[in-house]
């Protein structure tokens, strides 16, 4: 009997995954080069899906390795992506990359977040973001999305605060809808409460990207951010880190933290 509500539950946790990428079991079937047939009957609990085959569904879907974990338990397998804490001996070399590519970027702020936008680690500029926040809001564990869009956070020091907070919901939505969390649903849910309103359609030429574009001190700073994530990762931890490095977006910002000019 519990082999049975396992399997049923992994087929079923394979369809959501399907049906949250949008795809038929045709679609999925050629992907991962099984018969529809069979794929069907995995989903339905009829077959028991190997391991071998819940992974090479899971990599066509590009289901988290956390979610494949899930999944294997569910099929009855044992998972096989690890899942060390960040302060493990073993992460060492990724503490290290980390932490070179956080003191690399100073002058301008970066910051380290897991998978539920926690901060894990900072440099000293992203000091620079967080003038005037309420200290309530930095007492670990500490919510970078919440700090950006809260009344008592950097909110109202935004200058493009609707068209900053319509990026940051959208992206928080898409990664919410991706991952399938809850988690991060309901932090959509709180982020959405917030004050703001729809930034309606760019008027004139529109950006390249979406600024950050921050008052302080009289001037007005201007950011573009980039996101990078570790390549190939095998471990749970790893896959969820993202280091997110904000750039001036113009001569006036990198004077102001004391940057060369960018060439012509």
């Amino acid at each position: 009997m519990t082999g049975t509500v396992e399997r049923t539950e992994a087929g079923g946790l394979l369809k959501e995954w399907r049906g949250r990428r949008r795809l038929s079991q045709l679609e999925l079937s050629l992907r991962a080069g099984v018969s529809a047939r069979h794929l069907s009957f995995v989903e339905t609990g009829r077959s028991r899906p190997g391991r071998d085959m819940v992974l090479r569904l899971a990599e066509c879907l590009d289901v988290p390795l956390r979610e494949r974990n899930r999944l294997l338990l569910a099929a009855g397998y044992a998972p096989v992506f690890a899942e060390r804490p960040l302060d493990d001996a073993e992460m060492d070399p990724v503490r290290e990359v980390v932490r070179r590519v956080l003191a690399g970027h100073d002058p301008y702020p970066a910051v380290v977040v897991d998978r539920d936008w926690t901060l894990v680690e900072a440099n000293t500029g992203v000091a620079l973001l967080l003038e005037g926040v309420d200290p309530d809001l930095l007492a670990p564990p500490v919510n970078v999305l919440r700090v950006g869009l809260h009344p008592r956070g950097m909110a109202p020091a935004v200058a493009n605060l609707d068209q900053w907070r319509a990026h940051l919901l959208h992206r928080l939505r898409l990664q919410a809808d991706w991952t399938g969390d809850a988690g991060l649903d309901g932090l959509y849910r709180e982020l959405a409460s917030y004050p703001g309103a729809d930034p309606g359609p760019p008027r004139g030429t529109p950006p390249l990207a979406v600024p950050l574009r921050l008052r302080r001190n009289g001037a007005e700073l201007s950011f573009l951010s980039t996101v990078a994530t570790f390549g190939t990762p095998l471990d749970v931890t790893v896959s969820e880190l993202v280091i997110e490095s904000f750039f001036p977006a113009d001569d006036a910002t990198a004077r102001a933290l004391g940057a060369p000019r960018t060439p012509a």
